[in-house]
């Protein structure tokens, strides 16, 4: 009974201390510790609600925040809570335990200096929060509902909603924390960020960083240290992960080059970040499957620029190229959709990397040295050594655009490569076989494969040996052709034609290569061509001279011409007729024969009388035009 008795008369006194509570004097010593605290001026436009009990609270609607003498307020609440202290209320001070800020809406204001409206805010807390200081910080956690913040820089806008928000600094401790959740570009956002030293922090000085942010795009982890004195400074480890590189990189507002690709993304480093500036070293970087460690360097100094030195054990460039297609669907045709070049404008790269396997669609390459180099919309590559199709290629590729149209130039040496597969993936195709060197210096300026095609220049010569040209049998088919003329030359695109040494030289003007040298020599034939290839049309217009090779102290070999012609993947190759009626004993008189007039006109008149064919036409008299001979009447049998 006497402890019921205690706790009535408690109850007691605190329903009359909530009402005699004076609540103008309550309500000014709150004001003034948020205005000491913070820095800013409180301007309270709705009704003040006080309560002591069953809770001490001062809850103020429709209020602003405003600091410097700004007009528009950096912090507006439509309820702004300040919870006090108990015990001291009981003695009659008062004191602000912790702030609950109910629908806020922050402005966030920086100029070209980097100065804000916040800066009043961010030295009045280091100002109080120092041991010692004239009026300590008396509250230590401020939580945030349903919050807006707006962001604003001469260069950048930004927005975050929703926001729900524990910032919490003891008051017993240097730390300071801020956990919780908002929404960014569509996105919900749970974020975390932890500093060791708070008043350092905020005085400029070092302090340990921790900040975690996981969205559904990417995951990024930071564990280091953060100073402010001249500018931002920041080492540490950094970590990512994300999904697909491509959406967080368009969730980010940075457009993602080309289409393929850029699918899983992981990174682990050591992170230095100086002002706008950020490098990475000891670097493990994951994309697509390929793995690479090396060091990086990220700077935005009003353009994007991204240095790279990497090196990795196999990386397959297939999921970015497997998009540009050079040839259309039916593979007999270029491709004629336009050109996507906005990736070539977006960011400065300047990038080396060394490989001891790569994969590009079909073909794969040994240890491989490649640079590249992006700048100002112009794309350079370069290939230190590259060991492709069984030989060592080098060379440089360059891309440059003006609008929709692509200027290329490339300059490219491959030494001692299998014919067969250098041939196939470079020009499709696929009846060439043995080794040799290939040498091209070509440039081209179009908005599409097929416009590429059109305006082609330069020169591409081959050497090869110890192969064979397969479609057709030179040796077989002369041989035959020599013993029997006339006798059908059978299938003449079957088999191959083995040589010892191949030369080839082009020279391309607007689409159309020109041989200028072609010889090929076997064992026991040789081959000489002349003529044009056209590349946007890919077919051949070639004629040559096929040889069978003499042995010592025997007759001259025997000589064909033929022609080639049609696609370059399944072209036609036929002898040239009149040769072979020369080279036919029977036929060759007769040949001879009709040269002579008058041994044409009679059998062409006997030709006339067994087909019934028209009548001569009768000799006109002097002076008399001549009449077209009438049509012949049939005759009865």
């Amino acid at each position: 009974m006497p402890v019921a008795a205690l706790l009535g008369i408690v109850l007691v006194g605190l329903f009359a201390m909530s009402w005699l509570l004076n609540r103008d004097a309550l309500r000014q010593a709150v004001e003034a510790q948020i205005r000491a605290v913070t820095g800013l001026d409180l301007v309270v436009n709705g009704h003040v609600d006080v309560s002591v009990f069953p809770g001490s609270y001062v809850s103020f609607h429709e209020v602003g925040l405003r600091g410097g003498g700004a007009i528009d307020p950096a912090l507006s609440v439509d309820v702004l809570t300040a919870n006090l202290r108990l015990l001291p209320l009981l003695l009659q001070r008062f004191e602000i335990s912790d702030m609950m800020m109910l629908r806020p809406r922050i402005n966030v204001v920086r100029d070209a200096a980097g100065n804000s409206n916040w800066t009043p805010f961010i030295e009045t807390i280091a100002r109080t929060m120092k041991p010692g200081a004239d009026h300590p910080l008396s509250f230590s956690e401020i939580r945030i509902q349903d919050g807006v913040l707006n962001y604003q820089d001469p260069n950048n806008s930004e927005t975050l909603g929703d926001i729900d928000l524990s910032l919490a600094w003891p008051s017993i401790s240097r730390s300071f924390a801020a956990t919780g959740q908002f929404d960014w570009r569509g996105e919900r956002i749970d974020g975390s960020i932890s500093v060791s030293d708070f008043i350092a922090a905020l005085s400029g000085d070092r302090s340990g960083l921790k900040a975690r942010i996981v969205s559904a795009p990417i995951k990024l982890a930071f564990d280091g240290s953060v100073a402010n004195r001249a500018s931002l400074i920041m080492e540490g480890t950094l970590t990512a992960d994300s999904l697909s590189l491509r959406n967080a990189l368009r969730w980010v507002g940075q457009a993602p080059p080309g289409s393929g690709g850029f699918g899983r993304f992981a990174l682990k480093a050591r992170a230095s970040l100086v002002g706008p500036s950020i490098a990475l070293t000891n670097v493990n970087v994951e994309l697509d499957g390929n793995v690479a460690e090396g060091v990086m360097t990220y700077s935005n100094n009003g353009r994007q620029t991204l240095q790279a030195t990497l090196a990795a054990g196999a990386l397959d460039f297939t999921p970015y190229i497997s998009t540009v297609r050079l040839l259309a669907s039916g593979a007999r045709d270029w491709n004629r959709q336009l050109f996507d070049l906005n990736a070539l404008s977006t960011t400065d790269l300047d990038m080396r990397l060394s490989a001891a396997k790569v994969t590009v669609g079909s073909s794969v390459l040994g240890r491989t040295a490649l640079g590249a180099n992006l700048r100002g919309g112009t794309l350079a590559l370069s290939v230190g050594e590259a060991q492709l199709y069984g030989g060592i290629v080098r060379g440089s590729f360059g891309i440059a655009h003006s609008d929709a149209v692509a200027d290329v130039k490339a300059q490219l040496q491959f030494t001692d490569v299998d014919l067969q597969a250098c041939a196939s993936d470079l020009f499709g195709v696929s009846k060439l076989t043995g080794r040799g060197n290939l040498s091209m210096a070509l440039e081209a300026s179009g908005s599409s494969p097929f416009g590429l095609a059109q305006s082609l220049d330069g020169t591409a010569t081959l050497t090869g040996h110890d192969g064979a040209i397969s479609g057709f049998n030179v040796e077989q088919l002369l041989k035959r052709l020599e013993r029997r003329p006339l006798s059908g030359a059978g299938n003449f695109r079957s088999g191959s034609t083995p040589f010892t040494t191949l030369n080839m030289s082009f020279k391309f003007n607007d689409g159309v290569a020109t041989a200028q040298d072609i010889r090929v020599e076997g064992p026991n034939a040789r081959l000489t061509l002349t003529g044009t290839a056209s590349v946007p049309s890919r077919e051949y217009d070639l004629k040559g001279v096929a040889s069978l090779v003499s042995v010592a102290n025997a007759p001259p070999g025997f000589d064909l011409p033929f022609v080639i012609q049609g696609p370059w993947d399944d072209p036609l190759i036929f002898p040239d007729p009149e040769s072979l009626i020369r080279r036919s004993p029977g036929a060759a008189p007769l040949l001879d024969a009709v040269k002579d007039r008058k041994t044409r006109d009679a059998v062409r008149s006997v030709l006339e009388r067994l087909t019934g064919g028209a009548k001569p036409a009768p000799v006109p008299a002097a002076g008399q035009p001549a009449e077209p001979p009438a049509a012949a009447e049939p005759k009865a049998e």
